[in-house]
């Protein structure tokens, strides 16, 4: 069955003209659903009964509640959530002072195959729906407390662009949950049709995966570069203004020892050099069976200050949640192995 969560208004508007009901039904389930939080059709009251019968008779509501939830002493929590075809998915919590942000998946493992992610490991399972992204919102015990959201969870969203556009639709619109786009980002390696779409239909803040200059060895680690080169998605930004309030930024995951060295951080800055943007250096999170190597706080910090002189901003982003495997992939992987539906030992 169809669900009801998840529908932009146009759909929405649909739904009413095929039902009979008046043109501002259509608003008013919107605001049920987006505003209201309405967990079941029956309780959209404004709606008449004859009305809340025929949708509760053609569509589920489209939401449910996490399967379980891991609990960092650093306060980051791990949901795990089920899909309507019975896989897993994962969203972290992550407050930090004022802020509270949520890691969403938009797929149900990736195709783009990076080597240093644990999803990657359970290959492509599938796309979410729109209600699938966005229950992971509005199924959130810490939803008023959210500030902030983040696409960069389990999958590529721009693998995803069709119900990723949708759900940004029913977040930043006036009729839906009415966010600031500068509360979200989105982060992808790059699929440039993708991207190309995403920067003229949407306005939200954007990710660069990003973690070697070098083409040959970021088709290494990263086997997007060899159909979508980081040079062609740079070339393309460049091509846009950035000068409102959309913030580019490019993540660097630092592999110690493969990575950090002053020739990166040379080409880096050659490779970005026009573009307004910054760098948020990651430091890697071990997997199992894993070849790379997490490096030190030294080693993050001289690299820091190396882009930093030559005029790049860049900041180290806060390693949160390591002892609930936060890390993107790790608890669904595990979950998967446990039902028997993977074969990685971890």
């Amino acid at each position: 069955m169809d669900t009801l969560f998840g529908k932009t208004l146009v759909e929405l508007r649909d739904v009413a003209a095929r039902l009979g009901m008046p043109r501002y039904a259509a608003i008013q389930m919107a605001t049920w659903l987006y505003k209201k939080g309405a967990v079941t059709i029956g309780s959209m009251s404004d709606l008449s009964l004859r009305h809340r019968e025929m949708l509760s008779g053609m569509f589920e509501m489209g939401l449910s509640a996490p399967l379980s939830v891991a609990c960092s002493k650093d306060g980051t929590k791990k949901y795990l959530f089920g899909t309507p075809a019975g896989e897993l998915i994962e969203s972290a919590y992550i407050p930090d002072d004022d802020r509270a942000t949520l890691c969403l998946s938009s797929q149900v493992g990736c195709r783009m195959g990076c080597r240093f992610c644990m999803t990657a490991r359970q290959g492509f399972r599938g796309n979410l729906t729109v209600a699938s992204i966005l229950n992971q919102i509005a199924s959130l015990p810490e939803r008023s407390l959210l500030t902030n959201a983040v696409y960069m969870g389990m999958g590529e969203p721009l693998d995803n662009t069709d119900n990723v556009l949708r759900s940004l639709e029913i977040l930043t619109s006036e009729w839906g949950y009415a966010w600031s786009p500068t509360r979200i980002t989105l982060s992808t390696v790059g699929v440039i049709p993708s991207l190309r779409r995403f920067l003229e239909e949407s306005d939200v803040h954007l990710a660069i995966s990003l973690h070697s200059p070098f083409p040959e060895q970021r088709a290494e680690i990263m086997p997007v570069e060899k159909r979508y080169p980081i040079r062609e998605v740079v070339d393309l930004l460049k091509r846009y203004d950035f000068s409102r309030q959309r913030r580019v930024s490019f993540e660097y995951l630092v592999l110690k020892g493969m990575n950090d060295s002053p020739e990166h951080v040379k080409e880096l800055c050659r490779l970005l050099n026009g573009l307004k943007c910054r760098i948020n250096l990651i430091r890697f999170h071990a997997i199992p069976d894993s070849p790379f190597v997490s490096p030190d706080a030294a080693t993050m910090v001289r690299f820091r200050q190396a882009l930093s002189l030559r005029g790049i901003v860049t900041t180290i982003r806060a390693s949160r949640g390591e002892d609930i495997q936060a890390a993107c992939g790790l608890l669904s992987t595990r979950a998967l192995g446990e039902r028997g539906a993977l074969r990685y030992d971890i």
